[in-house]
């Protein structure tokens, strides 16, 4: 949600009565949090290891046996409770979470991340990101002039096809997503036709039905990542486009920073496809790779991610239902001296993610993501 609402001038009607007696933000977000928490206590009270599948002894991607550790940690994002872990293919380089995240650990560390509780902060950070939506869209220009029609999988709330449409402003734009954003975003116009749903369980009614077809950071959330690109190729026309941007797990930064690199985003990315592998199984299902990008789909904010995420860590937000029990103003006052004595560091990380590191990106593997057009042949 964007902050839509009613006229500047008129008083509005809140929660208890009108503007002067209107909750503030913060008394409605402590409500909210207050409603919540005794579901939350009812999930925790059982455990996390029931959230997980069993112990992989093998590459999901190529079937080795050689895996070594390549990272721990915890939910740096939301603050759940819970401990993962990725490990890493010495054969083949997939980077994925083992053990996996089983469906009911998926509903639980999603819930209140993207929607209820999180859904106005994450909407409002993507409805800010158009610069980067429009360069993703320009990426197809020099192979697709005018696709007839584009569905965006893992659309969220539609902003991108918002933006692309200023590229292609005589293309058609569907949205797909598992969550409520997408029926949003279909009724915010920002996308011609919503649909909730899984890819791989929708894509029969999809089929040869699009020109173009785009996954911006979505393969990484995917359980089943081939499932997902078998679906794209069913769902596109002969000559159409695959357009995918994932985080590229051989970025020096992933190692440099560790647990603090903010494209591992622990709980929520499942699987991390090296380009090399992406390619090869593109190429098996059909697909003709036109164009690998790596310094344009780059976000400058490796840096500025790891401190932001650090100063979390030592001072986590000030009140959420699934931390018991609620702060106190110690703790509140903490949390507020720590975020302001960060603020040199912060803007320092902003400045050297900006000007140094971002020239930079297209060398020495300093990017965080990669991008992939394949044309379906």
């Amino acid at each position: 949600m964007d902050g839509a609402g009613g006229g500047r001038g008129a008083p509005e009607a809140g929660p208890y009565g009108k503007e002067g007696n209107r909750a503030t933000k913060k008394e409605t977000r402590a409500a909210a949090v207050a409603a919540l928490r005794p579901r939350y206590a009812e999930d925790l009270a059982r455990g996390t290891e029931r959230f997980f599948e069993p112990r992989r002894t093998d590459c999901p991607w190529c079937g080795s046996a050689r895996l070594e550790g390549r990272l721990r940690t915890t939910d740096l994002f939301q603050h759940k409770p819970g401990r993962f872990a990725l490990d890493r293919c010495l054969d083949c380089g997939h980077v994925f979470q083992n053990p996996r995240l089983n469906p009911v650990g998926l509903e639980f560390y999603y819930r209140d991340f993207y929607d209820g509780l999180g859904e106005r902060d994450i909407g409002g950070l993507f409805a800010g990101r158009r610069r980067a939506y429009v360069k993703r869209a320009e990426s197809l220009r020099p192979f697709a002039q005018a696709p007839g029609n584009w569905l965006d999988v893992g659309t969220g709330h539609g902003h991108f096809c918002e933006a692309a449409r200023a590229v292609f402003p005589g293309t058609l734009f569907d949205g797909l997503d598992l969550s409520a954003g997408v029926e949003l975003a279909e009724r915010a116009g920002r996308v011609a036709r919503g649909i909730r749903g899984g890819f791989v369980e929708r894509v029969a009614e999809l089929a040869d039905g699009y020109d173009v077809v785009s996954m911006f950071h979505y393969l990484e959330h995917s359980t089943d990542p081939r499932g997902e690109l078998r679906a794209a190729h069913r769902a596109l026309r002969p000559g159409g486009h695959l357009l995918i941007e994932v985080p590229d797990p051989e970025s020096r930064f992933a190692r440099l920073l560790g647990r603090w690199w903010l494209p591992w985003l622990q709980p929520q990315h499942l699987h991390f496809v090296p380009v090399a592998n992406l390619r090869r199984e593109l190429s098996g299902l059909g697909f003709t790779v036109v164009a690998e990008e790596h310094a344009g789909p780059h976000d400058p904010v490796d840096l500025l991610g790891a401190v932001w995420l650090l100063l979390n860590a030592v001072a986590p937000p000030d009140d959420l239902p699934w931390l018991a029990p609620p702060p106190g103003r110690l703790r509140r006052l903490l949390r507020t001296a720590v975020l302001l004595a960060g603020v040199p560091a912060l803007l320092a990380a902003t400045v050297l993610d900006r000007l140094l590191v971002k020239p930079l990106a297209g060398r020495g593997r300093l990017a965080n993501a990669y991008r992939v057009l394949a044309r379906r042949d």
